[in-house]
């Protein structure tokens, strides 16, 4: 146990205590701000025109925006995965002047989807795809993505209801971390 030293009236604990606490408060708000730069306000954006537009499956809105981009005629594909947590089992209707192609990823996750969008856009020579997910999935997708596609990678976010974003977070940094670690490759 660490002494207390008494000097006059004033209690003085040790030094370390002090640092101790100082880099805990960096650390936590060094935590803070990654989370809010990489996991609730990722970077987003993409030009006038892509050559695919990839809707990541999962909760929120990221299939209406995704087809919302296509009737805009921001691309002339529309991609839409229907993986696990998809939209159950349904392709959007058709938009005109806009291809459609709905399919189940394996695995049934990011990793599987940036496969699968990895083997359309070489067979099809795709040089720019624009990613729509939500924002805690938004710099992985980017990452697992730009690993199977050598192009550009351009990330459009979606949301979910204020009441998942907590769990959402928590999932993003876990799968963050995963692709980061012990998903290195496309």
């Amino acid at each position: 146990m660490a002494a207390i030293v008494s000097v006059g009236n004033r209690t003085r604990r040790p030094v370390w205590r002090r640092w101790l606490l100082i880099a805990g408060v960096i650390v936590v708000a060094a935590f803070a701000g990654c989370t809010a730069w990489l996991i609730v306000w990722p970077a987003q954006g993409m030009p006038t025109r892509v050559d695919a537009i990839v809707v990541l499956a999962g909760p929120g809105t990221r299939l209406p925006a995704g087809v919302q981009l296509a009737r805009e005629g921001r691309a002339p594909v529309l991609v839409v995965s229907q993986g696990h947590l998809g939209y159950g089992g349904s392709c959007p209707r058709p938009i005109p002047g806009v291809r459609i192609i709905c399919f189940d990823p394996d695995p049934a996750d990011t990793k599987g989807e940036a496969e699968y969008t990895g083997e359309l856009a070489k067979r099809y020579g795709w040089h720019s795809l624009a990613v729509v997910a939500i924002p805690e999935q938004a710099t992985r997708a980017r990452l697992i993505v730009g690993r199977c596609f050598p192009g550009f990678v351009y990330v459009i976010t979606g949301s979910v209801p204020w009441q998942q974003v907590p769990y959402q977070i928590a999932y993003g940094w876990g799968a963050l971390v995963k692709a980061l670690v012990a998903q290195r490759s496309c």
